[in-house]
């Protein structure tokens, strides 16, 4: 599979560890230290998460090599939908025009776009799609409940949209090799890890250790698997992405793995933990770095819990 076009959208708005104080009582070297973030992007009263996907789509759209009415198949990732029944697939096939694209929403938490990738790679494989596009846009402020002293203070609004076809459509397009993907709902708090409840508390995590502990074990099987099936490992890499979560958890896979910090890339302390779209927003906002060549891997773990990596060639 080949990576057409990339785009992405990351609200102006930037809500710093100070106001945390006065809502939940947490200073700001605290979070700080914990987590790595000092900022979080949030989006204004005059946006929404749908908004922000189309933005994406669109910032995408003026670097594609093909007519958006090429699409055959648009899968929305994501765990923060504003409407599980029309979904932002359906609404970007209305306003794009994709008039004959399956249009699906995929949600495994954190390594939801992970899982769309590989639903596309399915896609392909069996000659149903040629060309597809997904676009993920999670805005978590629509969720979370910041005076929560447990997780209130790590989440991030973003979106990214990224096309993709199964024969390379123009010159200098990275490919992807290798895709995984694992449900790991039977690990550790699984299900009860990381939980958005509508009704109840919102999007919280009850057990940051048994997350930590579970992300790096994971997320370090995940690109150990990728790399593995071209003969390679992890430290052979040029780049490698992990989910910003927390920076805490990158380090200690950059640890285990003895992957040199420098080829580590992240945003975490800007935009807080944005999600699936998370890892892919790096990719995108560092795409300037890659040479021809480069293997970047991104690695990713979700509540529920659920991992996953990608592995590009650039």
């Amino acid at each position: 599979m080949f990576i057409n076009a990339t785009g992405f959208y990351i609200p102006s708005q930037r809500v710093s560890n100070d106001y945390f104080l006065e809502i939940s009582g947490l200073t700001r070297d605290w979070i700080f230290k914990r987590t790595g973030i000092e900022s979080r992007s949030k989006v204004t009263e005059d946006e929404t998460g749908v908004e922000m996907g189309i933005e994406a789509v669109k910032r995408a759209m003026e670097n594609l090599p093909y007519s958006t009415k090429d699409i055959d198949a648009i899968v929305s990732a994501g765990y923060t939908p504003i409407d599980t029944v029309g979904t932002l697939a359906h609404v970007v096939q209305k306003e794009f025009e994709m008039k004959n694209a399956m249009s699906l929403m995929v949600s495994s938490a954190c390594s939801s776009f992970v899982n769309a990738l590989e639903i596309i790679e399915g896609y392909f494989a069996s000659g149903k799609a040629e060309k597809a596009l997904i676009v993920c846009s999670e805005q978590n402020s629509y969720y979370s409940n910041e005076a929560d002293q447990q997780s209130g203070y790590l989440w991030g609004d973003a979106a990214v949209a990224m096309f993709i076809s199964k024969e390379k459509q123009a010159e200098n397009e990275p490919e992807i090799l290798n895709i995984t993907s694992r449900g790991l709902g039977h690990v550790g708090k699984g299900p009860k890890g990381v939980y958005l409840s509508l009704k109840d508390k919102g999007l919280v995590m009850p057990d940051g250790r048994d997350v930590f502990i579970n992300a790096t074990k994971y997320m370090i099987d995940a690109i150990t698997t990728v790399t593995s099936r071209i003969g390679i490992t992890p430290k052979d890499l040029d780049y490698l992405i992990a989910h910003q979560a927390n920076i805490r958890i990158v380090n200690n896979v950059l640890h285990q793995l003895d992957f040199p910090e420098e080829k580590s890339l992240n945003n975490i302390q800007n935009y807080g933990n944005t999600g699936s779209a998370s890892a892919f927003l790096v990719m995108m906002e560092h795409q300037q770095k890659f040479q021809k060549g480069s293997y970047v891997g991104i690695t990713v773990f979700g509540g529920g819990y659920s991992s996953g990596a990608v592995l590009i060639r650039f």
